[in-house]
C-alpha cells in the first residue's frame, strides 16, 4: 500500500464514556497500526448538552438532535477525498425516533460505507426495521459480531447475506496470565475474585449475581464480587446513583455487602485489563436475551477468564464447546452453582480458561483490524459504479449511431387540437381521439429539440400541446384528465396516475428548457399544483415518471424545498420497493415485468446525480443492469418486453408484442448510467438498442420510415405492427434526439452545421 487510504470512523469517541466509544476508539487505533499509510479521522456523535475534549483524530463532531450537523458532515468526507467510511450503528446514539437522522448523512454520502451493526433486534418496530434496512442499503457491507446478527439480517431485514461479514468484537493482546500475581499487585491477594465491569444500568443483571453471593460465599466464606464501572451517563443525569444505591440495598438486605464492592469510575483500559487479569470467574448476567454484542464479554473472554454468563446471543456463540458456562436469564439458585462450582475446581477453571484464551487469539485488535480491511476493499469494490462492460454478454463494439430525424409523419399526426393517438398505416385515427399522454410526450419532445437546438417543431404546434395539457387539468379533482374523444369532450374527470406523472415529465421538461419564456413560466406553476397529489400514489412508474420531471424542475426552482422532499419521498419508496422485491441475483422493483420498465431506473439515477445520493445511483444502475439481460435475445440483439407476458411472476418475458416505449425507454437509462459511470459499455448498449428500431430485431425488419420518419407500433409474433400511432413516432423521434446529443457530447468537434443536418 503505497497511497495513503484515508478511513473516516463515524461513532461515539473517546472521551465520552460507552461501549461504543471504546470500540469506535479501539479500531481506528489499530486501523492505524496496521499501516503508515492508513489514516483514520472520527466524525463523532455527541449527546445533547454534552461537550467532550476530543483528540485530534477527530475532525467534526455531530450534535446528535442536530439535522444540519449529519448534512455538514458528509459534505466534509464528500470533500475529504476520504476512501471509505466506517459506521457505527446503534440506535439510540443518533438523533431522531430510533436514530433516523444518520440517514440524512449516508444519503449524502458519495463514499462506500461500511456498517457495523452493534444492536440487531429480532422483533423491531415498524420504524426501527425501516431505519436499519435503510442504513443496510445505504451500506456496501454490513459487519455483525456473531452468526445470529447475520441470519437476523436476512431474514428480519432482508439484507443479502452475500453482503454481510462476521468479524468478532477486538479485544487487547495480553499473555495468558496467573490471576493470583495481578491480585497480589491490587491487595486482594488469597481472595476468589468475581468481576462485573462496565456502564451501570438495569438491565446488566447485577441484581442476579448479588442475590446468588449467599450460595457462593457458603462454599467459598472469602470470596468477593467486584462490580467496576460508572452508572450510565443518561441514567445518571435521569435518576442520579439511585439505582447503584438499591443495589447496594439488596446486597445489605442479604447480608453480603461485606463481599460486594462497587468501584464507582470509569476506568482506563490498563486499569481494566488490570481487574480482569485477577479474577477467577467473570460474569455477565445481562436480562436480555437480544445482546447481539458485548464488549465487556469479549474482552475478558479473549484474555482468558472463566465465564459465567446468561444466554444472550453473543454469549451463546463465544462460550459454546466449553469455553463458559450458560445460566437461565434471572436465576440466582443457578448462577451461585455455577460461580460456586468454577471456584471450587481449579483444574476445570483452568482448562476453560485456556480454551478461552486459546480461541481469543483470533479476536485481537490486530487480527480484526485486518478483517475490518478486507471487509473495507470488498465494500469498495462493491461500491463502484457497475458497468455493462462488467457482463461481458454486454460488451459492445458498435459505433455510436447518427439518427436521422423526419418529422414529416409526426406533423401529420397533429392538428390545432393536438397529436392523435393512434393511426391505422400512416392515417391518422380519428375515431380514437387524443390522450394526455400522448401530447404530454409530444411537448416533451418539442422541449428536449428546444434544449438541443434543433428546429422542427414550429411554437404554434408546441403550444397547441401545452393547451392540451392545460385543459386536461381538472381542478376539482386536482388531477389530469386522459382521453378525449375527436368531438373535444373529455371521456373521463381523471386520467391513470402513470399519465399524471407522464404529463409533470413533460411539465417540468418544458420549465427548464422550452423556448418560450411565459410558457416556461406556465410549465412551473402547473407542475407546483399538480404534483403533490403524486404522493398518494402507488404506480412506480408515476413515481419515475414525477422524479423525471422534478429533475428538471428542481434545477429551475432549486429553492422550491417542497419539490426536493417530494422528490427524496419518491426515490425512497422506488428504493423501498426494489429492497422488498429483488432476491439474490435479481435487482427489480415488481414481480413481474411491464412497460417502459428501464424508466424506473433511469428515474433512481438521475435523482442520485441531482441529490449526491449515491445509494440511489447504485440501485438505478443495479436494476437496470439486472433489466438489460432480460431484454436480450440468444443472438445478442435487443427484445423488447412483449406485452403478452405483462406482469407475470416467476415467468420469463414473452417475446411478443414488442413496443417502441420499451426500447426508448432503455434508450435513455442506458444513456443516464453512462452519465452516472462515464463507462462507454453504457452508450453501447444504447445503441444496441436504438439498432432494434432499424433493423437489429428479432424480424429483421426496420420499423422506421426514414423518410418520413414514422415508425411501426412494434413487432407481432409473426410480422411487424403496420400502423404508426403517435406514441411510436414520439418514442422513435425522441430517441433520436437523444442519442444525437450524446453524439454530440462525445465528438465535440463535430461542426454545428453537422450536427443540424441530422435534424
Amino acid at each position: 500500500m503505497t497511497k495513503p487510504m484515508r478511513i473516516a470512523f463515524i461513532g461515539n469517541s473517546p472521551p465520552r464514556q460507552c461501549g461504543i466509544a471504546t470500540f469506535t476508539g479501539d479500531l481506528s487505533q489499530a486501523m492505524a497500526g496496521l499501516s503508515e499509510h492508513i489514516r483514520p479521522s472520527i466524525i463523532a456523535i455527541t449527546d445533547d448538552q454534552q461537550s467532550y475534549a476530543y483528540p485530534a483524530e477527530v475532525i467534526f463532531e455531530i450534535r446528535e438532535a442536530e439535522a444540519d450537523d449529519y448534512v455538514t458532515a458528509a459534505r466534509i468526507l464528500n470533500e475529504g477525498q476520504f476512501d471509505v467510511v466506517s459506521l457505527q450503528h446503534e440506535f439510540g446514539i443518533f438523533g431522531g425516533p430510533d436514530g433516523e437522522l444518520i440517514l440524512k448523512l449516508l444519503e449524502h454520502l458519495r463514499i462506500p460505507i461500511v456498517t457495523t451493526c452493534h444492536t440487531i433486534l429480532a422483533d423491531p418496530t415498524p420504524s426501527q426495521r425501516r431505519v436499519l434496512q435503510k442504513v443496510a442499503a445505504c451500506s456496501s457491507r454490513i459487519v455483525v459480531m456473531a452468526e445470529k446478527g447475520r441470519a437476523l439480517l436476512t431474514e428480519i431485514y432482508g439484507v443479502a447475506a452475500p453482503k454481510i461479514d462476521v468479524i468478532p468484537h477486538g479485544i487487547p493482546d495480553r499473555p495468558f496470565h496467573d490471576p493470583e500475581t495481578a491480585k497480589a499487585a491490587r491487595g486482594y491477594a488469597g481472595r476468589p475474585l468475581i468481576l462485573t465491569f462496565g456502564l451501570l444500568s438495569p438491565n446488566k443483571g447485577i441484581e442476579t449475581v448479588i442475590d446468588a453471593m449467599p450460595a457462593v460465599l457458603k462454599q467459598n466464606p472469602e470470596t468477593l464480587y467486584i462490580v467496576l464501572g460508572a452508572t450510565h451517563p443518561t441514567l445518571l443525569r435521569q435518576q442520579g446513583e439511585t439505582y447503584r444505591d438499591s443495589l447496594r440495598q439488596r446486597a445489605e438486605s442479604l447480608g453480603v455487602e461485606d463481599s460486594v464492592q462497587f468501584l464507582n469510575h470509569f476506568v482506563d483500559l490498563p486499569t481494566l485489563l488490570d481487574f480482569i487479569s485477577m479474577c477467577d470467574v467473570y460474569v455477565t448476567p445481562y436480562l436480555d436475551e437480544a445482546q447481539m454484542t458485548s464488549g465487556t464479554l469479549a474482552y475478558s473472554f479473549g484474555m482468558g477468564s472463566a465465564v459465567v454468563s446468561t444466554p444472550y446471543w453473543h454469549a451463546r456463540e463465544l462460550l459454546k464447546d466449553g469455553r463458559g458456562l450458560l445460566v437461565p436469564f434471572g436465576d440466582a439458585t443457578a448462577t451461585g452453582k455455577a460461580i460456586a462450582d468454577l471456584l471450587g475446581d481449579d483444574d476445570a477453571r483452568m482448562a476453560m480458561r485456556r480454551r478461552a484464551y486459546d480461541a481469543g487469539r483470533t479476536m485481537i485488535w490486530s487480527h480484526v483490524a485486518k478483517l475490518y480491511l478486507d471487509s473495507m476493499a470488498r465494500g469498495c469494490e462493491a461500491s463502484r459504479p457497475k458497468l455493462v462492460s462488467d457482463l461481458p454478454s454486454l460488451r459492445m463494439k458498435l459505433p455510436l449511431q447518427r439518427a436521422p430525424l423526419r418529422l414529416g409523419h409526426f406533423h401529420a399526426m397533429c392538428d390545432d387540437t393536438g397529436i392523435f393517438q393512434h393511426a391505422v398505416y400512416s392515417v391518422p385515427d380519428r375515431s380514437h381521439g387524443y390522450c394526455v399522454d400522448d401530447n404530454a410526450r409530444a411537448l416533451l419532445l418539442s422541449s428536449l429539440m428546444s434544449a438541443a437546438g434543433v428546429a422542427g417543431i414550429g411554437d404554434r404546434m408546441t403550444a397547441s400541446f401545452a393547451a392540451f395539457v392545460e385543459h386536461a387539468w381538472n381542478r376539482d379533482t386536482g388531477r389530469f384528465r386522459n382521453f378525449m374523444g375527436f368531438d373535444r369532450r373529455w371521456l373521463e374527470s381523471e386520467g391513470s396516475e402513470d399519465s399524471h406523472g407522464r404529463t409533470l415529465w413533460a411539465l417540468g421538461a418544458c420549465t427548464l428548457s422550452d423556448a418560450d419564456a411565459p410558457r416556461r413560466r406556465w410549465a412551473s406553476a402547473l407542475f407546483a399544483r399538480a404534483m403533490s397529489v403524486t404522493l398518494t400514489f402507488n404506480s412506480p412508474r408515476a413515481r419515475a415518471f414525477t422524479l423525471l420531471g422534478l429533475n428538471d424542475y428542481c434545477r429551475a426552482n432549486p429553492n422550491d424545498h417542497h419539490a426536493s422532499m417530494l422528490r427524496v419521498r419518491h426515490a425512497e419508496s422506488l428504493m423501498d420497493l426494489e429492497r422488498r422485491v429483488s432476491d439474490g441475483d435479481r435487482h427489480w422493483f415488481e414481480e413481474g415485468l411491464s412497460y417502459e420498465n428501464a424508466r424506473l431506473s433511469q428515474a433512481l439515477i438521475l435523482t442520485g446525480l441531482a441529490t449526491n445520493v449515491f445509494g440511489f445511483v447504485e440501485t438505478g444502475l443495479s436494476t437496470l443492469q439486472w433489466l438489460m439481460t432480460q431484454q436480450r435475445s440468444d443472438k445478442g440483439h435487443f427484445r423488447a418486453i412483449g406485452t403478452d407476458g405483462f406482469f407475470e411472476i416467476g415467468q420469463a418475458p414473452k417475446p411478443f408484442d414488442q413496443q417502441p416505449v420499451e426500447a426508448t425507454a432503455t434508450i435513455s437509462a442506458c444513456l443516464a448510467a453512462y452519465e452516472a459511470t462515464s463507462d462507454k459499455g453504457w452508450i453501447a448498449a444504447a445503441c444496441r438498442t436504438f439498432d432494434w428500431f432499424t433493423g437489429s430485431n428479432d424480424h429483421g425488419v426496420s420499423l422506421v420510415d426514414p423518410e418520413t420518419g414514422s415508425c411501426r407500433d412494434g413487432l407481432h409474433a409473426d410480422r411487424p405492427n403496420e400502423n404508426r400511432g403517435a406514441e411510436s413516432v414520439l418514442c422513435y423521434l425522441i430517441s433520436c434526439i437523444e442519442i444525437a446529443q450524446t453524439n454530440q457530447k462525445l465528438t465535440p468537434v463535430l461542426p454545428r452545421a453537422e450536427f443540424r443536418q441530422l435534424s
